[in-house]
């Protein structure tokens, strides 16, 4: 005779291993490592002392 098992909790292990499957194919596909997020912000913070730096004061009519 075979093993005996309940339908229902089959059922709710293999929609877990689904969802489980599907939130991995997620990670892969969207997410970003903590690595590359830190990348991401130090870029930022570059461009923007980069741009600020390039900042052309205007003159002050007090020197005139």
């Amino acid at each position: 005779m075979g093993d005996i098992i309940n339908f229902w909790q089959a059922r709710k292990t293999r929609a877990r291993a689904d969802k489980a499957r599907q939130a991995e194919i997620n990670r892969a596909k969207f997410g970003r490592t903590k690595a590359e997020r830190q990348a991401e912000v130090l870029e930022e913070e570059r461009k923007a002392r980069l741009l600020d730096g390039a900042h052309l004061e205007s003159p002050d009519k007090e020197t005139e």
